[in-house]
């Protein structure tokens, strides 16, 4: 961790030193820190993954997009509508299963899919906070190239 990180949180920032009267900061609020970005988020690392990972995938964005639009739909409905075998489509609802963007719940023999728009919602805040973040740098760096007004980019004869 950084000087900082160090004096911002007054500790190792390790996770395992307690500082002060009580656990470190980066304990108490769950926040993680990427390269002095700190960004809060009731998601771990690994779900974050899992998260993204899921909705890489054209197939499973466009399952999470049916699901979500409030359709109740059984995996074999949905393979129905893929150009792709059942088991492929089966494995595409396992991994958004995993990612907890659906739910499967059997009725009968069948296995209904369902949306759970609270994980999408989760994620959605997340970029919120990464986009503010950035939203918020840019426009620092607008105000610090403002008050150099004279100062010009790289000549041209140094881009030949």
């Amino acid at each position: 961790m950084s000087a900082f990180a160090r004096d911002l949180y007054g500790c190792a920032g390790d996770r395992s030193t307690p500082c002060g009267s009580g656990a470190c900061l980066l304990e108490r609020v769950g926040a993680t820190i990427y390269n002095h970005m700190v960004v809060y988020s009731p998601m771990s690392n690994a779900e974050l993954d899992r998260l993204f990972r899921a909705l890489a995938d054209a197939t499973r964005r466009d399952i999470v997009a049916r699901v979500m639009a409030g359709e109740e739909v059984s995996v074999s409905a949905l393979a129905a509508r893929y150009q792709m075998s059942f088991a492929a489509v089966q494995k595409h609802v396992a991994v958004l299963e995993e990612s907890r963007l659906i739910t499967k719940q059997a009725r009968g023999r069948e296995r209904i899919v369902r949306g759970n728009p609270e994980q999408l919602a989760r994620a959605r805040r997340l970029l919120d906070q990464l986009e503010s973040l950035w939203m918020s740098r840019f426009s620092q760096l607008d105000a610090v190239l403002a008050d150099h007004p004279g100062r010009e980019g790289p000549s041209k004869d140094a881009e030949e």
